[in-house]
């Protein structure tokens, strides 16, 4: 009987570990997924920029050539 108790324990305090476990990878995801959400919207804001800032310089000198480098 006494043996069973102890097992009873055992698997108690395993099931309690995963449980815990669980939840802190649960949280992580949670925290995970909020960076790459702020990830998309600080690309998405970059590449309007960046797309902003390109017409203006082809605005401001349409007559350039493009050097071999670029």
């Amino acid at each position: 009987m006494e043996n069973n108790k102890s097992m009873n324990d055992e698997l108690v305090e395993r099931l309690n570990e995963l449980e815990i476990r669980f939840t802190h990878q649960s949280r992580l995801l949670d925290e995970l997924n909020d960076i790459v959400a702020e990830c998309h919207l600080r690309i998405d804001q970059l590449q309007r920029d960046n797309q902003r800032l390109k017409s203006m310089v082809e605005n401001l000198s349409p007559d350039l050539e493009e050097s071999p480098d670029e």
